[in-house]
This record gives structure tokens, C-alpha cells and sequence, in this order.
């Protein structure tokens, strides 16, 4: 059986960069927005829920 000439050993191969710097730091940027509204709705919520349970029932 003939190896091709591009086959190394294992799953080692060559890393070859697929995006530019701009696309990532673009992603990086959406991804850390994305993280930082998240915190946000979940402070809101845990904030109306604190507020929710400190009101007493209606009767």
C-alpha cells in the first residue's frame, strides 16, 4: 500500500489559519456581549423574584 505524500502519522497535521485576526476579534467581541447581557437578564430576574417573594399575598 502506497502512502500519500501529505499523510503524517496520527492525527498530527499541520494547523492552517482559517479566519482573519478582525473575524475573531469580531467574535470575541459578539461573544463577550452576548455574556455580558446574559448576567444582566439573569441580575433582573433574580432581583424581581427577590422583590416578588417580599410583597405579601393578596387576600
Amino acid at each position: 500500500m502506497i502512502r500519500s505524500p501529505g499523510a503524517e502519522i496520527g492525527f498530527a497535521q499541520r494547523c492552517a489559519l482559517s479566519a482573519s485576526s478582525r473575524l475573531t476579534h469580531a467574535v470575541a467581541a459578539a461573544l463577550a456581549l452576548c455574556s455580558l447581557s446574559l448576567c444582566l437578564i439573569l441580575a433582573i430576574t433574580l432581583l424581581t423574584a427577590r422583590c416578588a417573594m417580599a410583597m405579601p399575598l393578596p387576600v
